[in-house]
């Protein structure tokens, strides 16, 4: 698969991940191919919306053929799909992907389920987007970072949720209004299919001077941040040797 499929999760108990996987979706959608949004999570079904795009309902239909257990929907620019969010959705993610056919795909998941979807040899994620709090999560997020960018990945972190009026637009599959939604730069960067060895982490719109020169790796003072990174990797080198 040669198109940008990127994982969106949340770095300690930051908010927002939903509104942001959304908004990067409809930053990959084009006029003649619809982005797709695949989303790990219970709750009911999505549904579709009045307004959206051929390309939108095309892969809706290809989806709910391929996959009549799912729960799938067409929502302006993009198209929404959700999965359990267990083993299982992750093995339907693998059957989803080939029906894409170009689009960029953007898969929300929980934290819990980042490294199984990582140890899943059919998914092969290009990018992660990671919503993290610095000031409390910091040192989580960076070794989340970290992980991520020796797998290979392109790995942004964005440090506040979308504002209530671009998370509304961007859940039915509007792009937000100017300077509402993510940075342009950003989702360029997270969504290329080649070329995966770029460092950046933290968008250069949404840093001031000081925490440019900081490094993802950086990890703060005091023992309480350290200690929840510690066990995020204890528990990223278990699963990823269940995996392997």
């Amino acid at each position: 698969m040669t198109f940008p499929i990127a994982l969106v999760t949340a770095v300690g108990d930051a908010s927002g991940t939903r509104a942001a996987a959304a908004a990067l979706a409809c930053a990959g959608s084009e006029p003649d191919r619809a982005g797709l949004m695949i989303e790990l999570a219970a709750g009911r079904t999505p549904r579709p919306s009045l307004v959206a795009t051929a390309a939108a309902r095309e892969l809706e239909e290809r989806l709910a053929v391929h996959l009549p257990e799912a729960g799938v929907a067409s929502r302006g620019q993009l198209c929404q799909l959700k999965l359990p969010p267990g083993p299982e959705g992750i093995e339907r993610i693998a059957a989803a992907l080939p029906i894409v056919r170009g689009s960029a795909a953007v898969i929300h998941l929980p934290p819990r389920l980042l490294q199984p979807a990582l140890a899943a040899a059919r998914i092969r994620p290009t990018a992660a987007l990671l919503r993290a709090d610095l000031a409390e999560d910091r040192a989580l997020a960076a070794l989340a970072a970290r992980d991520l960018i020796d797998r290979g990945m392109r790995v942004a972190i964005l440090k506040r949720p979308l504002g209530w009026l671009a998370a509304r637009r961007v859940l039915l599959g509007a792009p937000a209004a100017a300077g509402g939604g993510l940075p342009i730069r950003l989702c360029e960067r997270l969504l290329r299919s080649t070329d995966n060895n770029i460092r950046q982490c933290y968008d250069r719109e949404d840093e001031s001077k000081s925490d440019r020169q900081e490094a993802p790796e950086t990890w703060p003072a005091g023992g309480q941040g350290v200690a929840r990174a510690r066990r995020w990797g204890e528990s990223s080198h278990a699963n990823g040797e269940a995996g392997r």
